[in-house]
């Protein structure tokens, strides 16, 4: 006997918007939702599963059967399954068993829009409500009126798992414990933006949560969502932005997951050619499918929406953008013009980056895009792909190539530091030292750096200075800023015990007060997306491995220079050309004592004399230490 009642929460939904891909909010009708009936108090249920011939609840209510609970599909065609059914609470677990139209194949599929999930290797979905009271209204009116392309932007990646554990019991820190220790540790850094990795429920620990199979839910593991919404707002009203890995590249083929969904390729692309990825093994979505359009975007929006994330960051687009990605010849098909381009996922980043600015004008979107594809983060309208920035990947990998060589080889190397500012405004670039660089046989970053000790840290330091003072927002992977020694494993702890030892405290201490200058001074991030707030004063002195420039903001008396040694020896009376009269007065340098440096530093106000050099009518003399950084205002 079925116990489900016909009821709909759709009778206001335009079902002729969700077949045409253009509902973005399907998360306010599809899954799990407790509400009252007539009285009654229990469940409506919600699953698209257009090649079903029955579709049925099971759960802990009643013994995992089909037979008890089956929904109803709706008269419209649009191949929706509902209904509901009464005295079912929160914190029940069910799945939806599906008889499959075509093949009598008898899935038990996890709800695609279950707000949780068990905590895995269970993999069923659990009615839920939330019942957060948001605190963080400040920082939100506080996010409308800043433009965040014109703010300091410094973010600290994390992975939650391995950020810190709780050693003796062997555990993860659980979301309340995060919004302490987590909280309190970035903004003492002086970070503004935490990054976390996809905290969407996942089943395998490895994938980093890169393989999602909840994707409206946050991870069990570690606790609640109304906990991590909890954490949310901890960073909000402590000032810190929130920025979240986005994936929809790419999902595993797990059994309970969103593949084969009702005996049919329903949300994975049905050939194979652009269907499958070869590198992760996991399934591509049909961006071809106007549901599956609906389907992402009104997940992404769901995280701006109902977690008031302030920007996600996309995940693997490069994966995205070109049909040949990781295939050989005969593994891929040109798209109708004959092009390797993809031109429906192409089509479908466009829109959801539209939709994102249309409904959130004041959050972010950020692309993890690799290749030289135009436009990536110039709008839509303008032919671009409409995201906010764009990872700077060639920064990051000539700027870690060019640091791995002895300082007495930089020399012929010069060009390697410098390329990158021939390109650095035709996108809104975001410069990443991301965890894909301290993983799978690639060192940390300290591991990287030649010489002994003192010269590792003096180079790390150099690396970051160099970082922070070049045009773009930043990005750095949780454990650089103390000098992890070891890369990263998502298994264990960060090595917090290096804070025991001086050249870490040092480092730590250097990062702090790093941050603290980005932040402080506006000529580092006010134009940092325009040709007008960089100039070099000089970029071709390979002899002696140094470069100097000017950063500039909106306002030219906060003008600051900018010079890096990258070698170990002392240069003294170092002239520099500059264009205004005055004195300079050092602000910043990497080889102070306090950071475990020599001490050489410019303590006196320096005087502009009337002597060109570099172009310019007048110039100064200033010593350099030795790998090091210094920064200097106009007085």
């Amino acid at each position: 006997m079925n116990k489900v009642i016909t009821h709909s929460l759709f009778t206001d939904f335009d079902i002729d918007l969700f077949k045409s891909g253009k509902h973005f909010r399907l998360y306010e009708k599809f899954g799990s939702h407790l509400i009252t009936l007539n009285g009654v108090k229990g469940t409506y249920f919600a699953v698209w599963a257009p090649n079903a011939s029955q579709v049925s609840v099971i759960g802990d209510f009643n013994f995992w059967k089909g037979e008890e609970h089956q929904l109803n599909v709706r008269w419209d065609s649009s191949g929706i399954w509902e209904g509901f059914i009464p005295t079912i609470k929160k914190g029940a677990t069910y799945k939806y068993r599906i008889l499959a139209n075509h093949t009598d194949e008898v899935l038990e599929k996890a709800d695609p829009y279950a707000r949780r999930n068990e905590h895995p290797p269970k993999t069923a979905s659990i009615v839920w409500e939330d019942t957060y009271k948001w605190k963080d209204t400040k920082w939100l009116k506080k996010r409308k009126k800043n433009n965040a392309l014109d703010a300091p932007f410094s973010v600290y990646e994390v992975h939650l798992g391995s950020w810190k554990r709780k050693v003796e019991e062997n555990r993860f820190l659980s979301y309340f414990e995060l919004a302490d220790e987590l909280v309190n540790y970035v903004k003492d850094m002086n970070f503004t933006h935490v990054e976390l990795m996809p905290i969407m429920e996942y089943p395998y620990d490895p994938s980093w949560g890169y393989q999602i199979t909840g994707y409206f839910a946050p991870t069990s593991r570690f606790g609640y969502p109304d906990e991590f919404k909890y954490l949310v707002d901890q960073l909000h009203q402590n000032d810190i932005g929130i920025i979240l890995d986005w994936v929809p590249s790419h999902f595993p083929d797990d059994a309970h997951g969103l593949g084969n969904f009702d005996g049919s390729h329903l949300y994975e692309h049905p050939d194979r050619k652009r269907g499958y990825h070869p590198d992760w093994k996991s399934l591509i979505f049909n961006y071809n499918r106007n549901e599956v359009r609906s389907f992402l975007i009104s997940n992404a929006l769901f995280w701006l929406d109902l977690y008031h994330a302030d920007a996600l960051r996309v995940d693997a687009v490069a994966s995205m953008l070109f049909l040949d990605y990781s295939r050989e010849d005969g593994e891929w098909e040109p798209n109708i013009y004959g092009e390797k381009e993809n031109l429906e996922a192409i089509s479908f980043l466009k829109e959801f980056n539209e939709a994102v600015y249309g409904a959130f004008p004041d959050v972010q979107t950020i692309a993890e895009e690799s290749t030289a594809f135009p436009g990536v983060s110039k709008p839509v309208f303008l032919n671009g792909l409409g995201f906010g920035m764009k990872w700077m990947m060639g920064w990051m990998h000539d700027t870690l190539e060019y640091f791995s060589k002895d300082p007495i080889h930089r020399k012929y190397h010069q060009n390697e530091i410098t390329f990158s500012l021939a390109y650095a405004f035709t996108e809104n670039y975001m410069l990443p030292l991301s965890h894909d660089e301290v993983v799978y046989g690639k060192n940390s970053i300290l591991g990287r750096m030649p010489g002994d000790e003192w010269q590792r840290f003096a180079n790390l330091r150099l690396l970051f200075g160099f970082m922070f003072t070049h045009p773009g927002t930043k990005l750095i992977f949780m454990g650089t800023e103390f000098g992890q020694y070891d890369e990263w494993n998502f298994n264990t702890s960060l090595d917090w015990n290096l804070l025991n030892f001086k050249p870490h405290q040092n480092f730590q201490n250097y990062f702090k007060a790093l941050n603290k200058l980005y932040k402080t001074m506006p000529a580092l991030f006010e134009k940092g997306f325009v040709q007008e707030g960089f100039e070099w004063i000089s970029l071709d002195d390979n002899q002696n491995s140094v470069i100097s420039f000017i950063r500039k903001g909106n306002d030219a008396k906060n003008d600051v220079v900018v010079l890096c040694n990258f070698t170990p020896t002392v240069l003294t009376d170092y002239r520099i050309g500059v264009s205004k009269s005055g004195k300079l007065k050092e602000i910043f340098n990497s080889d102070a004592k306090k950071f475990g440096g020599s001490g050489l530093v410019n303590s006196k106000l320096i005087n502009i004399e009337k002597k060109a050099a570099h172009g310019k009518k007048y110039s100064a003399q200033i010593n350099l230490p030795p790998l090091g950084i210094s920064v200097f205002q106009f007085k």
